[in-house]
């Protein structure tokens, strides 16, 4: 044992090494959250853990407190009601966390209850997960070892495991150097007997004296002691990382603690304990000959026990359940299992030749499936002893066996020496060789469990290797977890034999025999050499005579440097390996030396069936032969022949023989990939091959590893590309698939182009990625074996979903999504969030109810809870990454009823709302805004969302006041209008009101999940993001709050509207009064208008009323919400026709051309006719009523304008008995004249026809093609309007009639009256608005105006003007009624109040005819004395 300034000087080398990165607040607290987690999901581990902490606080005849034992009852009930009802009760573990708190003094039973309820609770957010992290630590600072070894290994191992390492690494090494110097005096005790050297290290332990399993028993229990106050201190130094949070990310951490490496023996409590230990484990000793290994003394007791516990011990051993963990799990498992990950991680990382060699076996298995673990055996054969004299210490003729450990201090078996034993004066140089033999072991080689070199390996599917006895013997326990990682073992029965690795310890211990010291001469047969003996050498050893007592051996077949008798098959399989090889060598030769193409092809043609001949043979032969082959074929002289035959044979079957032979060979060693990359030219001759057609090249160049940037400048996307689409044909049965090869090159090239500059020259086209073939041969590929393969196939159609959205119908129609969530378990962290992406983005879809398949099938489809796996996945990941784990979680969790009270949909919205108000982080605050922006379940048939349009849309702002907007937001204005794509006219009615209803329940339920989050919390969050001065952000978190403020008078009335009004109100305002973009005002007025609908919601927005008010009068133009907020606001208020004020705009005077007699608006341009025949056009946008052509075409008066929208052309009817068809396109000009045999006394236009009043009675219909007849000819009509086929006439004795033009008939709306009191009442003016017909006459009978309805011509009300509509015209909101004075009188088209009136023209003029824009806002009237004014709305 080393002296104590060794120690030192010992621990003072390991301070810089010790270990792993700085432990930082977040690492710490996810670590934490993840123990406590699977303590939650399982409850017979969580009862196992109360139970061993119960008995470990009480076993000394103390009673727990009545607070510990009533905290106890709340967590224990309310933990096991969550599995019912899927989230524990908040109140009970807040009633419990008060009760622990109160308590005087903490016990590891109430730490461990104080940790279950903090991490149990997910309302408290970050304090109560560094809660459960500080009760966790306090576990280590009051019990150590009861932390360690029981209640909280999993955390140990995260968390203190790696800064102990320099520790455990000490202790090992001493271990190591009292294992060796007692196996040194035994073989000094036993004249160096061979059977001794042979012996395994576990059996060198067992067979040790007493004095020496004192000694070896008392360094354990000061490692003990060593741990316990490492981890005390360790505890403590990370409990203030916890307490300074996330403020020690910008200041620097405080320093770890040092690292102790003795602890003093003189004040030991455990002295008496001590003496009775070693008592009772001499008795065991004497008892059973043997010490039982530590990995399986779960049963038995611990093999090192804590520091104070004697007194206890018995008491406690029956209190305590079987753990559950293995009992001890040694440091260096942890140092390699880190290694591994680090060095070799399971995805996308290392050479592709070196991960084939590491993670793929032979297709041809070997003979040494049967070879058994001789040390093993030794082991349990010493178990069966029942006697201390072993036979083994007898002297015997057996192949030896040396005992070594290795650098790390592990005992480890040596490869076995095939010369003969030693003896005598040799045994110390023999011990010394070894030793320094062990020094050198591979650690890779030695079984985690047996901590012997491997003899049969395999490898479980979580990475780790094992003896297959010892592996057997953990699962025939009932466990059914890697012993290592824990993980849970899909499979029942254990893999092949990891030949690779197997292989690999052969040649490594033939080394160690070429480089062993001199043996002395071998002795004299104990019996006669038979011929075939003296045929494999003189070298070869015998086994001895058989002996009394069974002693298990390696099987004659088996591996390695142990000799055995040689047999008749053995000369047998040399004969054929020779045999074969000389023929290899024949074909090899004819390869490198002739100079004949023909000869050469032949040569690789027979190499080929060589190769698959003894491929297809027996295990044993084929083995011996492939190694023999490959040390033919790997050579550079070799390599270079096949790429001779590359770059000048055509033969298709050639260049495919050569490239799959290439490719094995490249897949097991490193040199011939060396080789072949020295050159560049050849590796051009492959990507040329490839480009060309040779699908199997691309396994070849796949092998070699280029790096990304030769793969672009190569110029093999298409070639890529072309072999994805085509089919899994494989006839070569390559290595890899050229299909998965090809994947994975083209994954690299997308993945750094994303990752580059998009808007230069793509290597892949656009075009080949959105393609359907390409799509779907890519979806099949994600049900490859191959982890690697089927991420990087997820990540070409996550670009081909960024390329173009619609593809996401073609890989949800193919995808089975089980191989994908099943990667999403052994995949690092980079994939896995690949992985949420990528199902993220499967979820945008059009349909509700397609949508909804895809979440139940990611939901249900996986072998694992995908729910439970993004929870501990969503506590670990990074702030950026967080947004899109928590939103397809809540997807996920909101599948099912959404009233309840659910775990993973309080952390998902926690976990957003977190993210909103974490400014540190502004990609992760917009990354959670634009998440809850997809929540509402609106997408586009491209995946876009479409929250924004929607609530545009509700805004109802008019056409021609809109922001240009870019092509995708057109794109979503479109759909919101139902205009993208296929119109659903054609659809199943019911079919699509399905899916409404289902779109409206889903934007319900998402809207209550996050309103219903701590009362409103996303709220006040959501306030704080919108003084953001970033644009994205502030827009994003914009239409989420309107959204959410937009739901909340549909949702159930759980008092959070008035929250919503406390922390929106006063920045809605702001939006709305100052908001640079009117889109941003828009929804600001939509979220305001969900807070009117109640008295506190209207005396809130009272205290902002002059700015809501002057802002609302600016809008009211352009928005119809605006307007109906307006009267809302108005509703109470002395008036409100300060909402309608008119300003004159401008005016032009044509008293020259006479009177303006008729007036159209079209687009921004108005249109004018005139008595003299004069045609104008002005301009109706800025410069309004700025003359822009005119034409005089018509010799007479224009009486009508008319316009076809549909075609986009203007009509004008004259007195000179003509219609001229007009194109406004690059100026006025007239297209065409038609004849009317009449004088036009008003007009009105449908697609094929006109009608207008002739100079006699009734109305004259022209078709386009030259026909007329005549209309209702006993009615003399003073106006008309023409809409949708049916054409309304008003006459001069005051009746109306409707004239279905496509049959004929007649309707009548208003009976015709004789002169009143000697007057006419006729019918002046008429317009069709919104389904009512507007009828404009004298005021004779009260009202001036009447309304229609007009399908079923009933009188819905009148407007009571006083003066003659001699002109009308309609707005959608306003009515203007032209007089004969020249007034223009304003009326409410709703109220049917009148506003105000204008005065137009000079003294005495009559208004002729008056015009609206398309949104009501500018009024242009024409008089009789040659004047055109235009007035707006302000």
């Amino acid at each position: 044992m080393p002296i104590a300034g060794e120690s030192r000087n010992h621990a003072a080398g390991h301070e810089t090494m010790a270990g792993g990165p700085t432990p930082t607040y977040s690492a710490v607290v996810a670590h934490a959250a993840a123990f406590l987690a699977e303590l939650i999901a399982d409850p017979l581990l969580r009862r196992h853990l109360l139970s061993a902490a119960a008995a470990a606080d009480g076993g000394g005849g103390q009673q727990h407190s009545a607070a510990t034992l009533q905290a106890l009852s709340l967590i224990s009930d309310a933990l096991d009601m969550s599995s019912a009802s899927g989230s524990p009760s908040p109140s009970s573990l807040r009633a419990a966390e008060r009760l622990l708190q109160s308590l005087p003094a903490a016990t590891p039973l109430s730490c461990l209850l104080l940790a279950l309820a903090s991490g149990a609770r997910r309302a408290g957010g970050r304090a109560s997960a560094a809660s459960a992290a500080s009760a966790v630590l306090d576990l280590f600072v009051l019990d150590p070892a009861l932390a360690r070894h029981e209640l909280a290994p999993a955390a140990f191992e995260a968390l203190f495991a790696p800064r102990l390492l320099p520790v455990m690494r000490h202790f090992a090494t001493r271990r190591a150097s009292a294992a060796v110097a007692s196996a040194a005096a035994q073989d000094e005790g036993e004249n160096g007997s061979d059977e001794t050297v042979a012996l395994s290290a576990m059996r060198v332990l067992s067979l040790m004296s007493g004095a020496q399993a004192q000694e070896m028993r008392g360094l354990e229990r000061e490692y003990e002691m060593v741990l316990d106050a490492n981890c005390r201190a360790y505890a403590l130094y990370l409990k203030k990382i916890l307490e300074a949070g996330d403020v020690a990310r910008s200041s620097s951490p405080p320093s770890p603690p040092e690292l102790v490496f003795t602890v003093g023996h003189g004040g030991d409590q455990s002295a008496g304990y001590e003496d009775a230990s070693a008592d009772s484990d001499d008795d065991g000793a004497v008892q059973s000959g043997v010490r039982n290994n530590p990995m399986w003394a779960e049963a038995e007791g611990d093999l090192y026990p804590r520091q104070g516990s004697g007194r206890l011990q018995g008491r406690r051993e029956l209190m305590r359940p079987p753990s559950l963990y293995p009992q001890r799990v040694a440091p260096h498992l942890i140092v390699l299992q880190q290694q591994q990950q680090k060095q070799t991680p399971r995805v996308g990382r290392g050479s592709p030749a070196s991960r084939l060699r590491a993670e793929l076996s032979p297709a041809t298995p070997s003979s040494d499936d049967s070879t058994e673990d001789s040390s093993s055996e030794l082991l349990y054969a010493g178990k069966q002893e029942k006697h201390p004299a072993s036979p083994l210490s007898k002297p015997r003729r057996a192949p030896p066996r040396g005992d070594e450990y290795g650098a790390g201090g592990r005992a480890r078996l040596s490869p076995e020496s095939s010369s003969s034993p030693m003896g005598g004066g040799d045994a110390d140089q023999a011990r010394q060789h070894h030793q320094q033999q062990a020094a050198s072991t591979p650690k890779d080689f030695v079984c985690p469990i047996t901590s012997q070199v491997f003899d049969d390996p395999v490898t479980l599917e979580t990475g780790q290797t094992y003896e297959r006895r010892a592996i057997q013997e953990w699962l025939d326990r009932g466990n059914a977890t890697c012993p290592i990682t824990r993980q849970r073992l899909l499979g029942g029965a254990l893999p092949k034999t990891n030949y690779v690795l197997k292989r690999l310890i052969a040649g490594w211990r033939d080394q160690i025999t070429s480089s062993s010291p001199p043996q002395p001469a071998t002795p004299r047969p104990s019996r006669p050499v038979t011929r075939m003996e003296s045929a494999q050498g003189p070298a070869q050893d015998h086994p001895a005579p058989a002996s009394p007592v069974k002693i298990n051996s390696p099987s004659p077949d088996a591996t390695g440097s142990q000799a055995s008798a040689p047999s008749p098959t053995s000369v047998i399989v040399q004969a054929s390996v020779e045999s074969a090889v000389g023929e290899l060598r024949a074909a090899v030769s004819c390869l490198c030396t002739s100079e004949d193409l023909a000869e050469s092809e032949k040569s690789v043609l027979k190499i080929d069936r060589l190769w698959r001949r003894e491929s297809a043979m027996g295990a044993g032969a084929a083995e011996q032969k492939q190694h023999a082959f490959f040390s033919v074929l790997a050579k550079p002289a070799v390599i270079n022949g096949f790429v001779e035959i590359l770059f000048n044979s055509v033969s298709a079957q050639v260049l495919q023989v050569a490239v799959f032979l290439l490719a094995e060979l490249a897949s097991r060693d490193d040199g011939v990939v060396q080789t072949l990359t020295r050159v560049d030219a050849d590796v051009d001759c492959l990507v040329a091959l490839f480009k060309k057609g040779l699908l199997e090249a691309v396994v070849l160049i796949y092998l070699l590893s280029p790096s990304v940037e030769q793969l672009v400048e190569m110029d093999m996307a298409d070639a890529l590309v072309s072999a994805v689409r085509r089919g899994d044909e494989d006839p070569l049965d390559m290595c890899v698939k050229p299909k998965a090869a090809s994947v994975i090159l083209l994954s690299q090239i997308l993945s750094e182009e994303a990752a580059g500059d998009r808007d230069s020259s793509q290597p892949v086209p656009r075009s080949a990625l959105v393609s359907e073939r390409f799509v779907r041969s890519t979806v099949m590929v994600l049900e490859a074996e191959q982890v690697e393969v089927r991420v990087a196939a997820m990540r070409i159609l996550l670009r081909c979903v960024a390329e173009d959205g619609h593809c996401r119908g073609s890989i949800v129609e193919k995808l089975s999504l089980g191989a994908v969530l099943d990667a999403f378990h052994v995949v690092g962290d980079a994939d896995k969030f690949d992985i949420v992406r990528f199902l993220s983005e499967l979820v945008k879809l059009k349909r509700r109810s397609a949508a909804e398949r895809v979440l139940r099938a990611i939901k249900e489809g996986g072998s694992f809870s995908m729910m439970h796996t993004l929870l501990v996945y969503l506590q670990s990941t990074t702030p950026e990454q967080s947004p899109v784990v928590a939103g397809l979680l809540l997807q996920l969790d909101l599948l099912v009823e959404p009233r309840k009270i659910s775990m993973y949909r309080e952390e998902a919205v926690d976990s957003l709302v977190q993210c909103l108000r974490n400014s540190d982080f502004p990609r992760s605050q917009l990354l959670a805004a634009e998440t809850i922006m997809n929540l509402p379940g609106k997408f586009s048939s491209s995946g876009r969302p479409l929250a924004r349009s929607s609530l545009l849309k509700l805004a109802r702002v008019k056409e021609r006041y809109r922001q240009p907007q870019s092509q995708s937001q057109s794109q979503e204005l479109s759909v919101v209008r139902g205009t993208d794509g296929v119109g659903v006219g054609g659809e199943d009615e019911v079919v699509v009101a399905g899916e409404d209803k289902g779109a409206s329940e889903w934007e319900r339920k998402t809207a209550y999940a996050l309103v219903g989050h701590e009362f409103g919390l996303v709220f006040e969050a959501l306030s704080e993001c919108l003084e953001s001065k970033s644009a994205e952000l502030f827009g994003a978190s914009l239409v989420c709050a309107a959204w959410l403020a937009h739901m909340l008078p549909v949702l159930p009335d759980t008092g959070v509207v008035g929250a919503a009004r406390a922390c929106l109100l006063r920045q809605l305002v702001i939006v709305l009064r100052s908001a640079k973009h009117g889109s941003d005002r828009a929804l600001a007025m939509v979220a305001l208008r969900s807070f009117m609908n109640d008295r506190d919601g209207m005396q809130d927005i009272a205290t902002y009323i002059k700015d809501v008010l002057k802002t609302l009068r600016e809008l009211k133009k352009s928005s119809g919400l605006a307007f109906d907020m307006l009267k809302l606001l108005s509703d109470g208020q002395e008036s409100s026709i300060d909402m309608w004020n008119h300003k004159e705009l401008n005016h032009a005077d044509c008293s020259s051309n006479g009177e303006v007699t008729s007036i159209v608006y079209f687009k921004s341009y108005i249109f004018s006719g005139h008595s003299d025949g004069t045609l104008k056009v002005w301009e109706g946008s800025e410069n309004i009523l700025r003359l822009v052509h005119e034409s005089q075409e018509h010799t007479k008066a224009i009486s009508s304008l008319s316009l076809l929208h549909s075609e986009e052309k203007l009509y004008s009817g004259s007195l000179d008995r003509t219609i001229r068809v007009w194109q406004f396109r690059d100026g006025l000009r007239c297209v065409e004249v038609h004849d009317t045999r009449d004088p036009v006394q008003g007009l009105a236009v449908a697609g094929a026809m006109a009608c207008f009043v002739p100079q006699g009675g009734g109305v004259k219909a022209l078709s386009w093609s030259g026909g007329s007849k005549v209309l209702n000819p006993s009615k003399s009509v003073r106006s008309m309007a023409l809409v949708h086929g049916k054409l309304f006439c008003g006459c001069s004795d005051g009746s109306i009639q409707e004239i279905d033009l496509a049959s004929g008939t007649l309707g009548v709306i208003q009976t015709g009256n004789k002169r009143i009191l000697g007057k006419a009442n006729p019918v002046y003016s008429m317009q069709v608005h919104d389904g009512l017909l507007y009828a404009g006459s004298t005021p004779l009978d009260g009202a001036s105006v009447k309304i229609w309805n007009s399908s079923n011509y009933s009188l819905v009300g009148s407007i009571p003007s006083p003066a003659e509509a001699r002109s009308l015209v309609v707005s959608a909101d306003l009515v203007y009624l032209g007089s004969r004075n020249g007034a223009v009188e304003i009326w409410s088209r709703e109220k049917l109040i009148k506003i105000g009136t204008l005065q137009a023209g000079g003294t005495g003029c009559r208004v002729q005819c008056m015009a609206v824009d398309a949104d009501g806002d500018v009024l242009v009237v024409g008089t009789s004395d040659g004047r055109i004014q235009a007035w707006g709305l302000t």
